[in-house]
């Protein structure tokens, strides 16, 4: 498995690639690829609490505009954490590719929720 660098240790947040060779897209069907068997949703869920200091520093950032990069590194890393559960699900049902992933988010008594969910499937390559 290949290392990860935490998108919430870095300045600039970034979307999570590596998904250890599981195809994922949010498209129904793979360009190339023929499904070969559909293994059911999976999905990988993420939820996180925000740093009171932070909070009180997102108020005073958000009286005078621009972007609260804390919150913005916490989705991030939220979203990218749910995405590597899906993966994992998927790879625990055999399956090497995740098809129609969305995500979805929520709060929950000031937390934040994300689930990233998709159909599990294996594909192969056309030729």
């Amino acid at each position: 498995m290949a290392t990860r660098t935490d998108p919430s240790s870095s300045t600039e947040p970034h979307c999570f690639t590596d998904t250890d060779g599981i195809v994922t897209s949010t498209m129904n069907e793979l360009p190339g690829y023929r499904v070969v068997r559909t293994l059911g949703t999976v999905y990988g869920l993420s939820v996180r609490s925000r740093n009171w200091g932070a909070d009180i520093a997102s108020v005073l950032k958000s009286a005078v505009g621009g972007e609260l990069k804390y919150l913005t590194n916490m989705l991030y890393t939220a979203r990218n954490n749910a995405v590597e559960r899906m993966v994992g699900e998927c790879i625990g049902r055999g399956g090497n590719a995740v098809i129609a992933m969305r995500f979805d988010t929520s709060e929950i008594m000031n937390f934040a929720q994300v689930c990233a969910y998709g159909t599990a499937c294996v594909v192969e390559k056309v030729e």
